[in-house]
């Protein structure tokens, strides 16, 4: 499912793939409005699938992120404001979430994306994170060339 869950580079939110085209995908917002639009290759659409994040040995896939920080708030929205947390209080929140995180190449944007990613995904009732993790083998390149 986290495949068909997008982010779009310069545009808030996540969208859900609805259609593709053969020049664009057409993509629906994942709030209240749900605005559909077409994505062009030229917008650097990525899907949540291929997200992961860096850890002082490897890298945790998103939906395993996703899964231990609803684990910690209870399935509700998160607590932390990110709006006014300082780069500290986002870190100290991040450390129990994914304790091993490389504080190197993880920044205080990265976490307040996840953090935002985790709270549309709430609200918008896709919490199952465990169905969106990426299966053993799956490949993002088998999945380009079943499409084509």
């Amino acid at each position: 499912m986290l495949e068909t869950i997008l982010a779009i580079a310069g545009k808030p939110g996540l969208y859900k793939l609805v259609s593709r085209g053969k020049r664009n995908l057409i993509v629906e917002s994942i709030d209240d409005k749900h605005q559909r639009m077409p994505a062009f290759a030229a917008d650097r659409v990525i899907s949540l699938a291929d997200i992961a994040m860096y850890t002082d040995d490897k890298e945790v896939p998103l939906a395993d992120v996703l899964t231990s920080l609803k684990e910690k708030e209870n399935g509700q929205k998160c607590s932390l404001d990110i709006k006014t947390a300082s780069k500290q209080q986002l870190f100290d929140f991040f450390v129990e979430v994914l304790p091993s995180f490389d504080r190197d190449r993880v920044f205080p944007s990265d976490v307040k994306k996840l953090i935002q990613w985790y709270n549309i995904l709430i609200g918008a009732g896709l919490d199952d994170f465990s169905k969106m993790a990426p299966t053993e083998g799956d490949n993002i390149d088998d999945r380009k060339q079943a499409d084509e």
